[in-house]
């Protein structure tokens, strides 16, 4: 029988069982942290910010664009180049993950010592996944799905929960009776715990950058890069943007071109294949399939605070009664946008 995500997830996590115990000093966590970056492709490209205040500012400072004068020998006009600064708010949200695990488990495994390195790093890389998956998807409306009632009426897009799985109604609702056939799956109740943490970067964009709606499109194409960029003001096309994409978004992409070759005998220039555009795209496991983002990773930031707590813990009547050591990783993050002019996303791709 399979495994599915969520069971090999949820496996991870328990058979994560021993850091250090207490609170990380701020070097400490600077490196745990980052590590957690480490672990995806993306995150190695963002920008970090660590602050000691869980609520603030972040800074932005730039200049405008031609400043130069002309020169009149021994005079000064009094024009001076202006500095352009403005702020960044952010408020970091709190996430723990616990887990728990038998001293029979650490007596007895094959691995001996190695085995608190081992379950370290498999925490850590999970933690990062998991993160990534927050920083681009995260929705606080989440909190907000009802319960499907039989009193109530839906409309078509009206989105329920039901059985501990998340639908979208694909007409309108009469109120009556549960029926499969109006509604879509799109997720589990606990996908809505996980998402609702805190808002992403997925719906700051859709909310505030460039929007291209690509659901009238029957396949990829060409023109679906260049008129995504066209939305960008030129300023910001300067060789730092970058497409992000689920990988199997790629695969689509090449597998498009290499159709183009195939059926129209031509031939396709091999940069394209990974820079539609001439911008070279990112693969993104936690992005969605029908979304393509595009922006300088750079743009994208994460605050974290200093104060990461890696408790552990075998005392207490139910460490001794079951035998076991309990642990719990506590730090904070808020995935914010420099320049939300400056980005771009695809939806609604099939």
């Amino acid at each position: 029988m399979g495994i599915d995500n969520s069971t090999i997830i949820r496996k991870a996590a328990i058979s994560t069982g021993a850091l250090t115990s207490g609170l990380l000093n701020p070097e400490q966590a600077r490196k745990f942290i980052q590590q957690t970056f480490e672990t995806t492709n993306l995150g190695s490209l963002i920008r970090h910010e660590m602050r000691t205040a869980k609520t603030g500012e972040i800074d932005k400072i730039g200049i405008g664009r031609r400043i130069l004068r002309k020169k009149t020998e021994n005079t000064d006009d009094g024009y001076r180049a202006g500095v352009n600064t403005s702020q960044i708010e952010y408020s970091t949200t709190a996430v723990r993950l616990p887990w728990e695990i038998t001293e029979e488990t650490l007596r007895e495994n094959i691995e001996g010592q190695n085995l608190e390195k081992i379950i370290t790093d498999l925490m850590t890389t999970q933690l990062g996944i998991d993160l990534e998956d927050l920083y681009l998807n995260g929705d606080e409306n989440m909190a907000k799905i009802p319960t499907f009632s039989t009193t109530d009426t839906y409309a078509k897009g009206d989105e329920v929960a039901y059985n501990d799985k998340l639908y979208k109604f694909t007409t309108a609702h009469t109120a009556g009776a549960w029926n499969e056939s109006e509604v879509e799956e799109f997720g589990t109740q606990s996908d809505a715990d996980f998402l609702k943490i805190n808002d992403g970067w997925i719906k700051q964009i859709s909310n505030g950058g460039h929007v291209y709606d690509a659901s009238s499109e029957t396949n990829m194409s060409l023109d679906l890069f260049y008129k995504t960029l066209a939305q960008l003001p030129n300023k910001y096309n300067n060789g730092k943007l970058r497409w992000l994409m689920s990988p199997r978004r790629t695969q689509e992409w090449e597998l498009f071109l290499l159709n183009k070759v195939v059926n129209a005998g031509g031939a396709v220039p091999e940069s394209i294949y990974k820079a539609p555009a001439r911008i070279p795209a990112i693969e993104c496991p936690s992005l969605d399939d029908s979304t393509i983002l595009l922006t300088d990773p750079k743009n994208l930031i994460v605050v974290n605070t200093y104060n990461v707590q890696i408790r552990k813990t075998t005392e207490g009547k139910e460490a001794v009664m079951m035998d076991k050591r309990f642990y719990v990783t506590h730090l904070d993050y808020d995935p914010i946008i420099e320049e939300l002019d400056a980005t771009a996303i695809i939806t609604g791709l099939k």
